[in-house]
């Protein structure tokens, strides 16, 4: 990509020469029509000078895409070995250690748990790459908010910590018509990103509940917090917050891309605020019309 900028301000710089040239030899071969000559350069110049800067942005945009597409693959590929050694060292531990029956399924379950990480971080890439598409139709049906979101929870719990770090505070039975395939990977999302961006065992706060025509999901993290003039780009494809050179948490970019696009079609509004004193919430609403 580098060496196309060169030859692209190289290019430019010649044609920019040889108009100057061209010009000089006109105006000396036809000195009367100097001032028509001077005007029609002028406008050259102002188109050629237009269409080289849409090129130049057209060319930065495909460069910036490129590394995100990089990072994509990089990250991604550590999301899958993450997961991937957690299951092979729990299995390896039940064949070559004598547990007893509570161990065993204690270590298998955490296995299932590593599976589902994959599941979601899988289900993740098709359904952006279907929601790109547009093919994909987000197929409705009523089903039980409260029970969707406190088993989600549940599964994101992080074992290995001694104290609970996801608190839950679901109203029951709180209905909703939607595509629960597409609002079971928003929360997934939301929960396990406010847990990468926390402090290992520090306490996730995710709630539902129903106020004046609403449903209202939140998630609250005690994390790195995000800078309002991220708030909106979060969103956007690939973008992660920070710098590749700061930031130390590993993601996709794909999670809260998904989350807009399902929300979206679900005519959900989702905010982001300021926690204290440190971390963000996300609060998502939801109208009870039609519900």
């Amino acid at each position: 990509m580098h060496k196309s900028l060169v030859i692209f301000y190289g290019l430019i710089l010649y044609a920019l020469a040889e108009l100057i040239w061209w010009g000089v030899l006109l105006v000396k071969v036809q000195p009367e029509r100097k001032a028509m000559i001077m005007g029609e350069g002028a406008v050259f110049l102002l188109l050629f000078f237009t269409g080289a800067y849409f090129l130049q942005k057209t060319l930065k945009r495909e460069r910036k895409l490129h590394e995100q597409q990089k990072n994509f693959l990089l990250s991604v590929t550590h999301e899958l070995k993450s997961p991937l050694a957690s299951i092979k060292l729990y299995l390896q531990t039940i064949l070559k250690r004598d547990l007893d029956k509570s161990q065993t399924r204690t270590f298998l379950n955490n296995s299932l748990k590593d599976i589902e990480r994959l599941d979601d971080l899988v289900e993740n890439m098709l359904i952006a790459t279907r929601i790109e598409n547009h093919s994909y139709s987000f197929p409705k049906e009523k089903f039980n908010f409260s029970e969707l979101v406190e088993k989600v929870a549940g599964r994101l719990q992080i074992h290995s910590c001694s104290t609970q770090i996801i608190k839950t505070n679901v109203g029951r039975d709180i209905y909703i018509t939607g595509d629960k395939f597409a609002l079971t990977l928003v929360v997934s999302n939301l929960i396990e990103n406010a847990v990468k961006y926390s402090p290992p065992c520090e306490e996730i706060s995710a709630g539902l509940y129903q106020k004046e025509g609403e449903i209202l999901f939140t998630v609250a993290d005690k994390g790195i917090g995000i800078r309002d003039e991220e708030k909106l780009r979060i969103f956007e494809k690939f973008y992660r917050v920070g710098s590749e050179d700061t930031r130390k948490t590993k993601g996709t970019g794909l999670g809260l891309y998904i989350v807009k696009q399902v929300l979206d079609k679900h005519q959900a509004q989702i905010r982001v605020k300021n926690n204290r004193p440190t971390g963000s919430i996300f609060e998502v609403s939801f109208s009870t019309y039609g519900n």
